[in-house]
């Protein structure tokens, strides 16, 4: 199961702090990231991709998006 950080309700920069967070903590190849902005959307993909993980798929229920990310190639 893919780590989960939930950062609905939260504005920028909060999303991309929890977001890289989360990156500097796991072990996990892969998380889930939800928002509910689309200015968090847009950062945090951006952001993940600045520290190397690629954003694989998002998908959006509601008002809410979750991006699935996964750690780049080594």
């Amino acid at each position: 199961m893919s780590e989960v950080i939930d950062a609905r309700g939260l504005s920028c920069p909060q999303p991309v702090l929890m977001t890289l967070e989360g990156i500097k903590k796991t072990d996990a190849d892969e998380m889930v990231v939800l928002v509910d902005a689309e200015a968090s959307r847009e950062n945090v993909s951006r952001a993940v991709r600045g520290q190397g993980w690629q954003v694989c798929s998002i998908t959006s229920e509601g008002e809410t998006s979750r991006l699935k990310i996964q750690r780049g190639p080594k």
